[in-house]
């Protein structure tokens, strides 16, 4: 196969309802290791958020798979993906699985196997990349990374219930999140990420499947948003392989308004696959409109309060960068408590008016 050309491309746009969606680990999860592992994976949860999901309106989530988990035990793996996008299914939940992650922000390389607790007041403090930094440095295993991404594609290859492929998470973001509150970075590898984002292009391609594929441009700056925005290695090459234009942008609105009309002009439809963090101006009551409003997918980052913390703020200096202030007092992200009450009830009412029809 090759890549979806425009008109193809915006064919299986418009076959479907605008997509208005979230990125999702359950409150139980303090990583995508704790989600998929046989012995942590907890159904019940899982199904009862997703349930809470639904009523509020979203049609889509994304989740993150683990290398990992499918190289100790890819039977299982598989098994619990096809139960969780059975669960969504039955909501009328799309699912967009995510197969490499570079975002290691808890600084540990991941460990197949139990996941510690958080640590107390820290961001999203035991993310783990996959496969991981180390490994992916190493390049001992791209084997086993290509025939990963063979199998998961190629066994859900025509599966109505996935959204699309999106192959990789931010490759090249080196970020650690520290105790304290320090934003740190780990040595490049920005080489050995991009490799293994183009050959899971070509390998994800080889499978024929019927969804698209892409990977999202991460890297915007903060201090202006023009088409030069996307020049990184990376960036540009993902935009140049994908099907479909994806990108994150956790930034106040005239500056995604911005991004939204740079990308508009590579003609393709345009989702917007991690969003929505409060205290730096990308918030449901400004942008979900906007979204809609330009018939631009999103996906917000969380759902429900939980052990990844991600209510709490980013270190200071990175919120600062992006122009907010990291003020504890207001949710970063997520959107329900554990019980499933909102943070914020007039966002559950724009979210079900938005996405009403």
């Amino acid at each position: 196969m090759t890549r979806w050309t425009e008109a193809e491309a915006m064919a299986w746009w418009r076959a479907r309802d605008w997509v208005c969606g979230f990125n999702f680990l359950p409150s139980t999860a303090v990583n995508f290791l704790e989600m998929w592992h046989r012995d942590s994976f907890d159904a019940a949860t899982i199904e009862r958020e997703l349930g809470w999901a639904a009523e509020l309106g979203f049609n889509a989530f994304r989740i993150n798979l683990h290398y990992l988990v499918w190289k100790h035990d890819r039977d299982g793996l598989i098994d619990r993906l096809d139960r969780v996008m059975g669960m969504a299914a039955a909501r009328g939940i799309d699912t967009i699985p995510v197969l490499f992650d570079d975002c290691g922000f808890g600084g540990v390389e991941p460990v197949y196997g139990p996941q510690p607790d958080p640590i107390p007041a820290v961001h999203n403090s035991r993310a783990v990349a996959s496969p991981g930094r180390a490994l992916l440095l190493a390049g001992a295993e791209t084997d086993g990374f290509h025939r990963y991404v063979a199998d998961i594609v190629g066994r859900f290859r025509d599966d109505r219930r996935v959204l699309f492929w999106d192959l990789y998470n931010e490759p090249g973001n080196r970020m650690v999140f520290a105790p304290g509150g320090a934003a740190l970075y780990e040595p490049d590898f920005s080489a050995q990420s991009l490799a293994l984002m183009e050959a899971s292009f070509e390998l994800a391609r080889a499978c024929a499947p019927e969804q698209p594929l892409t990977v999202g441009a991460w890297s915007t700056p903060v201090a202006g948003v023009t088409e030069a925005a996307y020049e990184t290695p990376i960036d540009s090459t993902a935009l140049a392989r994908s099907d479909i234009v994806t990108f994150h942008a956790y930034l106040a609105t005239d500056k995604v308004d911005a991004i939204i009309t740079a990308l508009a002009q590579r003609g393709r439809p345009m989702l917007c696959t991690e969003w929505m963090a409060r205290p730096v101006g990308s918030r449901i009551a400004d942008q979900l409109t906007l979204f809609r409003d330009r018939d631009v997918g999103c996906v917000q980052w969380g759902l429900v309060q939980g052990r990844t913390q991600t209510w709490l703020p980013w270190p200071e200096e990175l919120v600062a960068a992006h122009g907010g202030d990291a003020d504890r007092s207001v949710w970063f992200h997520d959107i329900l408590d554990a019980a499933g009450q909102p943070y914020d009830p007039s966002e559950v009412e724009t979210l079900r008016l938005c996405t009403a029809g």
